[in-house]
């Protein structure tokens, strides 16, 4: 039975702004360093934070009271009431116009700029895009719009149809294969604040959320895509853009992939599951 939805009171939060201070730390850049198993020189104050580390900055901070079933912050605060229950990442589009060095004190500004109904093969869905703007000491430096889906309850059995394989049709130039564990799961959320269960509590995705494993984040997996093109890029990137496609699960081998273009401008972007040949992720960056 589908859930009814008042389009006209949600599109009243397009518009809804609000600002937050963060602060670019060395325990920070140590702790995720770590997670990521580098072996990098101890970080100092000064340093330039690498790129894509931003994402660990500004999470969203809930009392436990105010947390739902699938550990999110429930809805209704800044992020609209959407009456649907299943919440995940859809994607995100990034500018990166300046460095943040660790020491500075950010701000964000974080603005709802669209909720767009749609109908899919599971039901109704709802998207909405959060623009969120973070400035340093030294004026604007990262503009990320992201993406969040929000679909109706299933029966758990149902709930995940599996991903029909979409082969690459591509060669990747640059390419890594990872396996993300339960430790790291558990550490990145750690780090990002993320109390969604499903990225951690076995009895949870698999029973209420009817996913066959724990779900690797969908930042994880965007993370590592920042850190190949950190390594083999020739360029600072300027742009980058992903579409979470399909779930990958803790303990499944995936690679990340790149293949710049004949230009030298930027690349295609693409993280495949090794077993299927599905894409997980798809997306594109542009150099300076």
């Amino acid at each position: 039975m589908s859930t009814a939805i008042d389009s006209n009171a949600l599109q009243s939060w397009i518009g809804k702004s609000e600002t937050r201070i963060d602060y670019v730390t060395v325990p920070m850049v140590e702790r995720l360093a770590a997670t990521l198993d580098r072996d990098d020189p101890p970080p100092k104050p000064g340093d330039t934070l690498p790129i894509g580390w931003h994402s660990l900055l500004f999470p969203r901070v809930a009392r436990r009271s105010m947390v739902g079933r699938d550990g999110h912050p429930k809805l209704g605060d800044f992020l609209p009431p959407v009456p649907l229950p299943r919440r995940m990442f859809a994607g995100r589009r990034t500018q990166f116009l300046a460095e943040l060095l660790l020491g500075d004190t950010v701000k964000c500004t974080s603005t709802i700029t669209s909720i767009t109904p749609k109908q899919g093969k599971s039901g109704q869905m709802i998207f909405v895009t959060v623009r969120h703007a973070i400035d340093s000491p030294r004026g604007p430096a990262v503009v990320e719009d992201q993406d969040i889906v929000y679909r109706e309850e299933t029966p758990a059995a149902n709930s995940v149809a599996p991903s029909k394989p979409e082969p690459a049709k591509r060669t990747a130039t640059w390419s890594r294969e990872h396996v993300a564990d339960e430790v790291t799961l558990f550490r990145y959320s750690a780090l990002t604040f993320n109390g969604h269960r499903i990225h951690y509590d076995l009895p949870y995705v698999t029973q209420v959320e009817g996913y066959p494993g724990l779900v690797v984040n969908g930042g994880l997996n965007t993370l590592y895509m920042y850190e190949l093109l950190r390594d083999r890029a020739p360029r600072p990137l300027t742009s980058m853009t992903s579409r979470n496609l399909s779930p990958v699960y803790a303990n499944q081998p995936y690679t990340v992939c790149a293949e710049p273009n004949a230009e030298g401008t930027g690349a295609q972007l693409w993280i495949v599951n090794n077993a299927s040949g599905s894409l997980i992720l798809d997306g594109s960056c542009t150099f300076a």
